[in-house]
């Protein structure tokens, strides 16, 4: 879908109201649009009451539009949820507005100010595909699939409790209203969902109680003089809330304790040594995505984990130590293809950017003479910082799993000598090349990597099979890659390996590094797709691990989709990529 494809064709009333000229049709009722909003849907499907005593509750929207009625749910969200409850939201919009056009909309309810404007601050990308939007003073999530609704309800992998279908109405949206849709709709509504809409065309009537739904009209508002509401009439289902242990306490476990925290769910992570001691306790690491030209889910995989990496992460103190990384060309053929990546529609714009020569060594400092590829939105991230932010009240142990065992519908946690260390509802083994001998996967592979650092010398984070990255007080730059190799020994040919490295592509800042400093050694864990394991396997045990060096770009979204997992909430990840990450398909 092009970006002219995904317009709305936005105009504006004399009145004020923002139209469609893809659909002809005003977005929301010049009888005042808050007002019916909060008449058809809110009420419409019993809230606040239906969400009463529950910890969780999820609302489905078909037609996002200007957000008037998120805003809406989230102000009364607000003002009722129980104590400690969280709201997910899941909308589709197939032809997003600008924040802007959004901006301008919501601004007729001051009323709405604050749901408004924080729903605005966090708004959306418009590239296809999944976004999620934290909105912590609510105590809500909204995931916004921006692409076809067939597709959307698809890859959805909630359960919704409520249903606003507020698409542009059946005679001149038709696809939104269509008998697959209707069928995804039933499938995905909890046992006693409730559904709202403001049309009672025949065919949407009959298609919902042919679905399992009780459907009654209801007085209109404004010039419209009927709506429907429709329940489903079987029992709720029973909140099951979880505890939770971790295997590893580095970015990959830190991940899936953030997203089990924000879910309201009881965890603990045990690591052997501590916090860090793998992969994440480099003083700097690259959140950079996987580029692939050829694979477009690949590529929408690690351009909807950047997206959510970059908010994470800007959002945590002291995390960021440079925003963009350079990505230099290591063949010829790297100049068309960046030229290809750049222009793939899952990047938003400016996120991917070929630049030239004078412009890659005005980033770095010196000649670079085939330009590069400027991610915008990569970041240098400092490991400590995220992991304390992230580990902040979770409890960490100190001990060595050495074994899990089926204890009736929990799990044992073992040590070498037989002993229990914890017993839990779930676990995640996240503990990156350990998972392998904690589990036997068969599908992950060592590839032994070290790196060196030094003090006072600078530089903006580049890559181009070796890096470099800013540190606190100076750089870190490598790093190695030897297959099957778990040493964790440092050794001086590694490190000389290193300084090569960096000399053959920036041998003026090679030239100016002191002799403070250090280096380490991390053992990756990788897969033979390159892909990473994320997800249940069949015998119930919960896995992220095989991130390869992409962990601090793919982890704060596959931990939040093994958190989902974990606690029956909808995960951000459509579930077509959730296949291809899979712990199953070895």
């Amino acid at each position: 879908m092009s970006s002219q494809d995904a317009s709305p064709r936005l105009t504006w009333t004399e009145e004020g109201e923002p139209r469609s000229g893809r659909f002809g049709d005003v977005y929301f009722s010049r009888d005042d649009g808050l007002a019916e909003s909060r008449a058809v849907f809110l009420q419409g499907c019993d809230l606040p009451e239906a969400w009463a005593g529950r910890q969780g509750f999820t609302v489905a929207e078909l037609g996002f539009g200007t957000g008037l009625n998120i805003a809406a749910v989230l102000d009364l969200w607000r003002r009722t949820r129980p104590e400690g409850a969280r709201l997910n939201v899941f909308s589709v919009e197939g032809f997003p507005l600008t924040v802007e056009e959004a901006r301008r909309a919501l601004s007729n309810w001051p009323e709405l100010a604050e749901p408004a404007e924080a729903l605005l601050e966090a708004w959306p990308e418009a590239t296809p595909g999944f976004h999620r939007v934290d909105l912590p003073g609510f105590d809500a999530v909204l995931d916004l699939a921006v692409g076809d609704v067939g597709w959307a309800l698809d890859q959805w992998s909630g359960t919704a409790d409520a249903w606003f279908l507020d698409g542009f109405s059946p005679a001149l949206n038709p696809d939104m209203w269509s008998p697959q849709v209707l069928d995804r709709i039933a499938e995905r509504s909890a046992p006693d969902a409730r559904l709202a809409t403001f049309t009672v065309a025949g065919a949407v009537r009959r298609g919902l109680s042919e679905r399992g739904f009780v459907v009654d009209k209801r007085p209109g508002h404004g010039r419209k003089r009927e709506r429907l509401e429709a329940r489903r009439t079987g029992l709720p289902q029973a909140e099951h809330r979880p505890q939770v242990a971790i295997v590893g306490a580095g970015i990959a476990g830190a991940s899936v304790a953030r997203a089990l925290a924000a879910a309201g769910l009881t965890a603990v992570v045990i690591e052997a040594d501590r916090p860090g001691a793998g992969g994440s306790g480099f003083p700097a690491g690259l959140a950079t995505p996987r580029l692939d030209a050829g694979d477009a889910a690949i590529a929408g995989l690690y351009a909807q984990a950047l997206e959510r990496a970059r908010h994470l992460y800007d959002a945590t103190p002291g995390a960021v130590l440079g925003r963009g990384v350079l990505q230099l060309p290591q063949a010829e053929r790297d100049r068309a293809r960046f030229a290809k990546i750049a222009d793939q529609p899952v990047w938003r714009e400016g996120a991917m950017t070929v630049i030239d020569a004078a412009a890659a060594e005005h980033r770095l400092g010196e000649a670079q003479a085939d330009g590069g590829l400027m991610m915008a939105d990569a970041r240098v991230v400092r490991p400590a910082a995220i992991l304390e932010a992230w580990l902040e009240g979770t409890p960490v142990l100190s001990a060595t799993v050495a074994s899990i065992r089926r204890a009736g519908d929990r799990w044992d946690l073992l040590d070498a000598q037989g002993r229990i260390i914890v017993t839990t509802d779930a676990v995640v083994a996240a503990a990156g090349w350990g998972v392998e001998a904690l589990l036997e996967t068969g599908g992950l592979s060592p590839v032994r990597g070290q790196a060196d650092w030094r003090d006072g010398a600078s530089v903006e984070g580049a890559a181009w099979g070796g890096y470099v990255a800013p540190t606190v007080g100076g750089l870190l730059y490598g790093a190695t890659h030897t297959r099957g190799d778990v040493d964790l020994t440092p050794r001086d040919a590694d490190s000389r390996q290193n300084l090569e490295t960096l000399k053959a592509r920036l041998p003026q800042l090679a030239a100016r590094l002191s002799q403070e400093g250090g280096r380490r050694v991390a053992v990756r864990a990788t897969t033979r797709d390159r892909l990473p394991v994320a997800g249940l396997r069949s015998d119930g045990l919960h896995i992220l691990s095989g991130l390869g060096s992409r962990g601090f770009c793919i982890a704060p979204l596959l931990g939040e989709h093994v958190a989902a997992l974990i606690a029956g909430q909808p995960s951000p990840l459509p579930a077509s990529l959730a296949e291809r990450v899979s712990p199953d398909r070895f």
